[in-house]
């Protein structure tokens, strides 16, 4: 596959660092082109296909933008807990309330990504259930004012400290939680280049 993709100019449709390194591990060139679309949480009775909802938007907001032989990848994640999205936090006292309420509990991150290639929109999603510990008030604070998760969803990056503090365990694909599902992200690429 990684012969077969350097014909293609890899896009990434995200300012994400994370989505970038992801890539970048994966052995891929990527150069960004932000998408800057209204991320706000789209009505749907079917809260498992908001990521892939955005992550088309986004693409094709860039549609116009890439060449024959361009490869744009865009995503999305959203965190579920139960039937609420947990957007990213507006500031530190949304941060504090989204984290108090993963604390204890079971959620899912959802990632949608959609590739354009040769004309064609290919869609997906990944899963992963992410167990959290109890955090107490002080390991929330302490993060928070640390970390700054602001650009999150959910309130948390599980690469930083409260991951390797909080998280008791999780049931799918770590870099998923990250911000993209590498390992299903490489398969659907080999499939389809």
């Amino acid at each position: 596959m990684l012969e077969n993709i350097k014909k293609y100019n890899i896009i990434l449709g995200s300012n994400s660092p994370r989505r970038k390194k992801i890539l970048e591990e994966l052995g891929l060139k990527v150069k960004i082109i932000g998408s800057n679309i209204d991320e706000s949480i789209i009505q749907n009775k079917n809260l498992e296909k908001v990521p892939i909802i955005l992550a088309k938007k986004k693409a094709f907001a860039l549609k116009n933008k890439i060449k024959s032989n361009d490869l744009l990848i865009t995503a999305d994640t959203i965190v579920l807990l139960k039937d609420e999205i947990l957007t990213k936090p507006q500031n530190e006292e949304d941060a504090k309330r989204i984290l108090s309420k993963i604390s204890s509990k079971t959620h899912q991150v959802i990632t949608g990504v959609c590739i354009l290639i040769n004309g064609k929109e290919h869609s997906f999603s990944n899963t992963t259930e992410v167990s959290f510990d109890k955090l107490d008030l002080n390991e929330i604070d302490f993060y928070i004012k640390k970390y700054k998760p602001f650009d999150k969803a959910g309130s948390y990056g599980i690469q930083e400290w409260i991951g390797l503090i909080g998280i008791k365990k999780i049931n799918g694909s770590y870099s998923n939680v990250v911000g993209l599902p590498a390992s299903r992200l490489y398969q659907e690429l080999k499939r389809l280049i």
